[in-house]
């Protein structure tokens, strides 16, 4: 169905009156742009009827990547989500002004001016409020979490009161969800002891959360980095009511606290991806720069569960494997020690032991062979965690997959 039609199907709706599986239906088959250029001036009109949404945005292990994608979202930008959603940001370290214990060569001693005074006062006076996590924490070294210190305290403390204080936590990043390249074999790894949020590579015994016997509940969106859209429709559904914490957490998230509408559990990256074709007919480049498809060049497309290649990135223009590169599976709770080495092809055979290489190089049939191989991927040789339960049986209906 063309995206007018479905366009012409939801514009009649009521955007505050929508149901939470219809919200998540308009999500998936819309995206984030035309979900909001169909119903922004319905969230204008109720801006006066939803509450304000206090949001804390702290900083763990990590680069910034998942800000700095933020930022390069559009269709909804930064700005236009915290306007359209009421919501407060009430701290946020890489977006705040002029911050530190001195400015301008004086002693800062107020909360406009030090951001430690600020925390400070959020943590102690505010409750309820969204906690975004962006980044892992450290635990280490023995148990200490002096590996990551935040005005003179270890983070690991800071972090603990605001997971405490929130109504629910938001965990964006490969290194909040599963600690990402913090937890990967080195080593240094335990000895420094990056924790997820919710879980430490797959291990849900070692997030930060179960460590410090923290119950809020937790949503996961994975990617090195995340996906703006992911972020801001996820937000966007809390703070609007459309997706109800923790009651509908059950129903909404897979086994990773991901969103299923942004993971499908029955979906992944390889089943849209533009060079899909030149993989059902057996043609794979074996150098950068061709267009067959990736396969031998290490993509994990066939692996990962993300919308990556109906949503696209780079103001939805584009994703990895059309740019040219191999997808390394970043959406994966176990990246990267789960799909590296990221330009080396998983394994060799296709259908009970054919070499791919023979299967290319078959003109009558290859077709069949390859698409034989792909539905092996799929079924017998993914990996026994991936494979979801009856729980998840619908997932493609509230996606709004037309089957």
């Amino acid at each position: 169905m063309s995206k007018e039609c479905l366009l012409e199907k939801f514009k009649n709706l009521d955007f505050m009156t929508m149901d939470r599986r219809t919200f998540i239906k308009a999500v998936g088959i819309l995206g984030a742009s035309l979900f909001l250029q169909t119903y922004k001036s319905d969230m204008i009109k109720a801006l006066s009827e939803l509450p304000e949404t206090k949001i804390v945005w702290l900083h763990g292990v990590m680069d910034s990547g998942c800000t700095i994608s933020m930022l390069d979202g559009e269709s909804p930008d930064l700005i236009e989500l915290l306007q359209l959603y009421n919501l407060k940001l009430l701290y946020q370290e890489v977006l705040m002004m002029q911050q530190g214990i001195f400015v301008d060569g004086k002693p800062a001693n107020t909360s406009e001016l030090n951001s430690e005074i600020l925390l400070d006062e959020i943590l102690e006076n505010e409750r309820g409020y969204i906690l975004i996590s962006e980044g892992a924490v450290a635990n280490g070294p023995h148990g200490s979490g002096k590996y990551l210190m935040l005005g003179g305290r270890p983070y690991k403390e800071v972090y603990e009161k605001a997971a405490r204080n929130a109504s629910v936590i938001v965990a964006i990043g490969q290194c909040a969800t599963h600690s990402g390249v913090n937890a990967a074999k080195s080593d240094v790894a335990e000895l420094m002891d990056h924790r997820g949020i919710a879980f430490t590579l797959e291990d849900s015994s070692k997030g930060i959360i179960d460590l410090l016997g923290i119950d809020t509940p937790v949503i996961n969106i994975n990617g090195c980095p995340a996906h703006p859209d992911w972020v801001f429709l996820t937000i966007g559904a809390i703070a609007t009511g459309k997706i109800k914490v923790p009651e509908d957490l059950p129903e909404v998230l897979d086994k990773w606290n991901r969103p299923k509408v942004f993971y499908p559990p029955d979906h992944v990256v390889h089943d849209n991806c533009p060079r899909r074709g030149y993989y059902d007919r057996g043609e794979f480049d074996t150098t950068v720069g061709g267009p067959k498809c990736l396969w031998k060049l290490g993509c994990k497309g066939p692996y990962s569960h993300a919308d990556c290649a109906l949503r696209h990135w780079n103001g939805h223009l584009n994703f990895c494997p059309q740019a040219g590169s191999p997808c390394i599976g970043c959406v994966q709770p176990g990246f990267p020690d789960s799909t590296r080495p990221f330009y080396v092809e998983i394994e060799d055979t296709g259908i009970v032991g054919t070499n791919l290489d023979t299967i290319a190089g078959v003109a009558i049939g290859g077709a069949l062979l390859a698409a034989g191989a792909h539905a092996l991927r799929r079924t017998v040789l993914k990996k026994p965690e991936e494979k979801e339960g009856t729980a998840e049986e619908s997932t493609s209906e509230e996606i709004g997959g037309e089957k």
